[in-house]
């Protein structure tokens, strides 16, 4: 995969790993006007280079079914064009992988961060067995852009169907949970990810140049993905994360289709009981000019209940942050972040709630040998 994105060259585009984001590195972080940049994402006008991203391919007659027995998304009936997601879990139900998938009635195309892919392939390499599967890293051959509309870009289809993954976060998925309660900002979340080749990129930056369309870098489109509660494998996830911490049952996991590692954990804590901490979103003080990042300390009283996943300033709602916090913090309070050694205010919006899980809502029984009451005649 190429070190240096073509979009670099656009004036004013400066690089991510300028601002200490390195599993981003390579890719423009913003072209000198991060908040008018998120505008013209959010109208569908502007496109995103993530050419960082890694894309991987399976082929074979046996790809979804194989797919659909070691992950947690139900994705034996994708059609040709229809797209999904779905996470590889550990045995505990520690999320390991979050993967994009494009079906094309002939391959089965993986959309995952750069720092996944190698341990990703890895991995499948060694489940493969004798199954009729075959895999193949393209990031080489193919490049992700971005975008919140549609725009005219040279999709790569090369088995005939144009190869665009359209993100399902704006509705509840067949078999998923949502946990978030009320109106979902990820309603109007029309987010894509088209494949272009790569030898395309610079044809796409020269129309760029010429006022075909705007770009608008990565600060734009995480601040918009803050505000719709989506969450990403790179920055909301550690060694400690389940699914439904993240409210992530609602799109990339199917909760009755049966067997794969992690399943009876995602399964215990959804039907028995609740997930050990859960997303919210901090609408924070910005007056005193300074911004938390990922790892930025949440707390509560002065006690720590969590960490910052994410964070941005968007051009409505002003700075705001995705974090992790204890199940146990009061919802209702007020939290404190630590951005640098300024302690910075942070109201609290509700994304996993507290009694998030619990959802057979299972009779508690008798303990063995104990007197049950009979009522007096």
């Amino acid at each position: 995969m190429a070190a240096d994105s073509p979009f670099l060259s656009l004036p004013a585009a400066v690089d991510v790993s300028s601002l200490g984001a390195g599993h981003d590195a390579g890719i423009p972080a913003h072209y000198g006007n991060p908040l008018g940049e998120q505008r013209a994402l959010a109208e569908g006008r502007a496109i995103v280079d993530l050419s960082d991203r890694a894309v991987l391919s399976i082929t074979g007659p046996d790809r979804l079914s194989w797919i659909n027995s070691i992950t947690s998304q139900s994705v034996t009936g994708l059609q040709p064009g229809e797209s999904s997601e779905t996470l590889l879990l550990d045995v505990n139900g520690r999320l390991e992988y979050a993967v994009r998938l494009i079906e094309d009635g002939e391959t089965l195309w993986l959309l995952v961060e750069h720092d996944e892919a190698e341990g990703l392939l890895a991995w499948l390499q060694k489940m493969r067995f004798m199954l009729r599967v075959e895999l193949a890293d393209r990031s080489d051959d193919l490049a992700t852009i971005g975008t919140l509309g549609e725009p005219a870009l040279p999709i790569a289809a090369p088995n005939g169907v144009p190869l665009i993954w359209r993100d399902p976060w704006h509705a509840v998925t067949a078999g998923g949970h949502q946990y978030a309660q009320g109106e979902h900002p990820g309603a109007s979340w029309s987010w894509s990810e088209r494949l272009v080749p790569r030898d395309a990129l610079p044809s796409i930056v020269a129309r760029v140049t010429a006022g075909e369309f705007p770009v608008a870098g990565l600060l734009a489109v995480e601040a918009l993905r803050i505000a719709a509660w989506r969450p990403r494998f790179a920055t909301e996830v550690d060694e400690k994360t389940i699914p439904h911490e993240l409210d992530w049952l609602r799109t990339a996991v199917h909760l009755t289709k049966g067997c794969y590692r992690g399943q009876e954990t995602v399964a215990k804590v959804h039907n028995l009981g609740h997930p050990p901490r859960r997303l919210v979103m901090l609408h924070l003080d910005g007056s005193e000019g300074v911004h938390p990042v990922r790892g930025s300390v949440v707390s509560l009283d002065g006690r720590e209940i969590g960490l910052v996943t994410s964070s941005a300033l968007h051009y409505e709602l002003g700075p705001i942050a995705l974090a992790v916090v204890k199940r146990s913090a009061d919802a209702a309070a007020t939290l404190t972040v630590d951005a640098d050694g300024t302690v910075v205010a942070a109201a609290q919006e509700v994304v996993v709630p507290p009694e998030a899980g619990a959802e057979a809502h299972v009779p508690r029984l008798p303990r063995l040998g104990a007197v049950t009451r009979q009522p007096r005649a």
